[in-house]
């Protein structure tokens, strides 16, 4: 069973420039930032050989905390997410003195890799899931036609995956379902497997401000 749990490093960054008044950053501001900052981040992610799963920016007291979600085949240990946050710092460090404005003011840079709460919505996200129990939505009668109409919660194993659909164990039974048919799949916590869930490892810097408004 690949070991999946949260590894995060995180880099403070002073940049000039005064905080709006209030620390309130208009909704469509932090989109259009979250975009410039998506064209800097996903090649270097690209490169690194790893998919960007989510990016967000949002405004914390005087600074803003960029967060950068990554993953990969197999998993993603601290001293990859770490790797990649040193290449993702540079890329941005790089961009501000070309004369972009990425970022404006002070921001906290967070990489980290997906914890077990995170949806499953792509196929990536199931086939690295192979094993574990989850729930999600079904919606309709499905392949078979047997079931009945309707939205429906199944939990099973996930057993296989590839980029059509995935097939859970249920009750005993191999059943399956293309990806158009399933809901986001959430990973259920199973108690005689917690034993393989690492222990979080963070650094973090002693920012303790509340977070306002995060776009997604």
């Amino acid at each position: 069973m690949t070991q999946r749990g949260r590894a995060t490093r995180t880099a403070g960054r002073p940049r000039g420039g005064p905080a709006p008044r209030g620390g309130q950053v208009p909704r469509g501001d932090l989109a259009a930032r979250r975009e410039r900052l998506r064209a800097v981040i996903a090649p270097v992610v690209d490169e690194a050989g790893y998919d960007l799963e989510d990016l967000s920016v949002s405004r914390a007291g005087r600074r803003h905390v960029v967060r950068v979600i990554v993953d990969a085949d197999g998993g993603i240990n601290l001293d990859a997410v770490a790797d990649v946050s040193r290449a993702v710092s540079a890329a941005l460090d790089a961009a501000e003195e070309s004369g972009g404005d990425i970022v404006a003011g002070e921001y906290q840079l967070e990489v980290s890799s997906p914890g077990v709460d995170r949806p499953l919505t792509l196929p990536r996200h199931w086939r690295r899931n192979v094993g574990r129990l989850v729930r999600v939505t079904v919606r309709g009668a499905g392949e078979s036609g047997a079931r009945p109409a309707g939205d429906r919660q199944v939990t099973g194993r996930v057993v296989a995956a590839d980029d059509e659909s995935v097939a859970l164990e249920v009750d005993g039974e191999r059943a399956q379902w293309p990806y158009a048919d399933l809901g986001p799949g959430r990973v259920q916590v199973e108690f005689s497997r917690l034993d393989e869930l690492p222990e979080p490892e963070d650094v973090d810097d002693d920012d303790d401000d509340d977070v306002e408004d995060e776009e997604r």
